[in-house]
């Protein structure tokens, strides 16, 4: 079995077409019906799209009667397809930024990371600080604790507390989200 690429099955197709339609009647949507919607024996339907040199596409399978429409079916896939490549397009993807502090991280070093959280923030992303204890810092959990919350305090206008401070192994978290900007 080494070195052999795995044998692809055949994608199933989403939609049942023309012979493929079980039903014994359905409803007939589209241009090609009077009214623009008739519900017709199965076999009747079959011979409007082949006299029209279509396809019968089941739309909707669990309505009663089934629905179907006489259309083009290699196109009508292509569309769906293009539709599903926009959606993906336009939902927006979450970037999550990390911060790391110390537990004794000076004043001097926890402005400089504010501004790049800031600007993290401003684009949209967001952001996980987070107090890394070596050693026997982890004594200092308060410290991690309020520095983190100071941290929170000072971003208050550009993001949204989403967890608050929480100690996980040798780490405590804080996430912060961006809040909407107003248009």
């Amino acid at each position: 079995m080494r070195g052999r690429t795995p044998f692809r099955q055949r994608q199933e197709e989403p939609y049942k077409v023309n012979e493929k339609i079980r039903a014994r009647e359905v409803r007939v949507v589209g241009d090609f019906v009077e009214g623009g919607n008739a519900v017709l024996p199965t076999s009747q339907a079959l011979k409007i799209a082949q006299e029209n040199d279509l396809d019968l596409v089941e739309i909707s399978p669990n309505a009663s009667p089934p629905v179907c429409k006489v259309i083009d079916y290699a196109k009508f896939k292509y569309e769906q397809k293009k539709k599903q490549k926009e959606i993906k397009a336009n939902a927006s993807k979450t970037v999550l930024k990390e911060i790391r502090f110390g537990p004794n991280t000076d004043d001097h070093d926890f402005n400089f990371k504010l501004k790049h959280a800031i600007n993290f923030l401003k684009e949209g992303a967001k952001v996980k600080a987070y107090v890394h204890f070596v050693g026997r810092s982890i004594v200092f959990k308060e410290r991690g604790e309020m520095l983190l919350l100071k941290f929170a305090q000072e971003l208050e206008e550009y993001a949204q507390v989403e967890q608050l401070p929480k100690l996980e192994g040798k780490r405590m978290f804080l996430f912060l989200a961006p809040k909407a900007s107003k248009k």
